[in-house]
């Protein structure tokens, strides 16, 4: 068995750090829809990485494509200057943009920073086209778009904002979870399009003339895996249509196949202005992330002296040459392989599977569509979350599952590569630990 490393100087992100060194959950490989543990015992893999490895792990192709990529060219600076790949890449994502419109692609190095990404160029647009008093930016309770300070601001998790300074000009209307009215729907549930009005109380309250964009999460997974209701995201749309505000799809965790489309706005056919999206966009490989954005977006930054900067924002690597390989990889995959196809086949099967879970002590809600579920238990009475994290521990270590724990709701999102035998090893054990816990 091959010995632990020191563990004791990386502080982990996201992490109980002394809980997780006391028992630790090492991967030591990864190919297909299993992780290896270091004595070799496979472990599947129930949450494609963390929302990312959309084509399973160690895809042959997406391999070859870094390796040979750094053999040729490992970095090129990226202000001021260029590599061929990186606009290969930006033309390759944009041929599965939702419409021509999106014309435009700015590379990032994450979901986080393309989402604060996003909201500087939803800003500097409308300075660009006019409207300078737009400064406010509207997001969500209850939603995640990552850990940048724009991210934390207009997300909606407390613990998140704990410790930190937050934006200014900043707030958020309702989320879309209610129990009461849709626990254990199927796909989308049919009540709740009627909290997008809540958008208007906020527009009152400021005045449309102040507030600059809107973003969302079509579905939101870090939160809980919660499900847009029927009509809600097409109500959104409308009223940032009708009120002049920027519409952006936080597709970070919805983009790629996830639930069926290469994005969430084709699922929906809601067309937002601005997409953030990372994680599956190189199936986990390489970290990089991209804002897509329409023709008149960019265009509005070109108005000024074409020798001067026209947005003073960017990253080292942005469109680095290994992540630009490692996409137009992993896009060919996707296509190649079919396998946006194969998870909207699958789909059906997926929800039976999941909501067969209904009546599984503990358990009080289940939310799915597409590839993606959330099981939602009770908390333990005065120690909410503990319940999620003991079933997480005891999935790995005593079942060789991985899934993902937020709170107390188990969130799924399986490899787009996952056949019916692996739904139902997932389902199977957790319908044999939960109740244990």
């Amino acid at each position: 068995m091959t010995s632990l490393p020191n563990l004791e100087h990386l502080w982990m992100p996201f992490s109980a750090n002394r809980d997780f060194k006391s028992a630790p959950r090492l991967m030591n490989e990864a190919e297909g829809m299993y992780y290896k543990k270091q004595d070799g015992t496979p472990v599947l893999d129930g949450t494609a990485g963390l929302w990312c490895c959309n084509a399973g792990h160690s895809h042959e192709k997406i391999v070859h494509a870094i390796q040979d990529q750094a053999a040729k060219l490992d970095f090129a600076p990226s202000f001021q200057m260029g590599h061929p790949l990186g606009f290969e890449a930006a033309e390759k994502l944009l041929s599965i943009a939702p419409s021509n419109d999106f014309q435009y692609v700015f590379f990032t190095n994450s979901g986080s920073e393309s989402v604060d990404t996003a909201l500087k160029i939803a800003l500097g647009y409308q300075q660009h086209v006019g409207n300078p008093e737009k400064k406010i930016l509207i997001g969500r309770n209850r939603a995640y778009h990552g850990v940048g300070f724009g991210g934390i601001s207009l997300g909606g998790l407390p613990y998140n904002k704990t410790h930190f300074s937050l934006l200014n000009n900043v707030d958020h209307i309702c989320d879309t979870h209610n129990p009461e009215k849709n626990a254990f729907s199927k796909g989308q549930p049919d009540w709740g399009k009627e909290l997008a009005d809540d958008l208007l109380k906020v527009i009152e309250k400021h005045g449309a003339d102040q507030i600059a964009a809107f973003i969302t999460e079509p579905v939101a997974g870090s939160t809980g895996v919660l499900i847009p209701p029927k009509g809600y995201l097409d109500r959104i749309r409308q009223i940032c249509t009708e009120y002049n505000i920027l519409l952006i799809f936080d597709e970070v965790i919805t983009g790629f196949g996830r639930l069926g489309d290469p994005f969430a706005a084709q699922h929906f056919n809601v067309e937002p202005d601005i997409i953030t999206c990372a994680k599956g966009l190189t199936s986990g490989t390489v970290p990089m992330g991209a804002v897509i954005v329409k023709k008149e977006i960019y265009d509005a930054f070109q108005q000024r002296d074409p020798k001067v900067i026209d947005l003073f924002h960017g990253y080292t690597y942005s469109a680095h040459p290994l992540a630009s390989a490692a996409m137009i990889a992993a896009l060919d995959v996707y296509s190649n392989d079919g396998l946006f196809k194969h998870a909207n086949t699958l789909s059906p099967y997926w929800e039976e599977k999941c909501h067969s879970l209904k009546g599984t002590d503990h358990i009080i809600d289940i939310r799915n569509l597409g590839l993606v579920a959330g099981i939602e238990m009770a908390p333990r009475d005065e120690k909410p979350g503990t319940r999620g994290y003991n079933v997480f521990t005891d999935a790995f270590h005593n079942h060789n599952l991985l899934i993902r724990i937020t709170g107390d709701t188990i969130a799924l999102s399986p490899p787009l590569i996952a056949e019916k035998e692996h739904i139902d090893i997932i389902i199977e054990t957790l319908r044999t630990i939960i109740p244990s816990h």
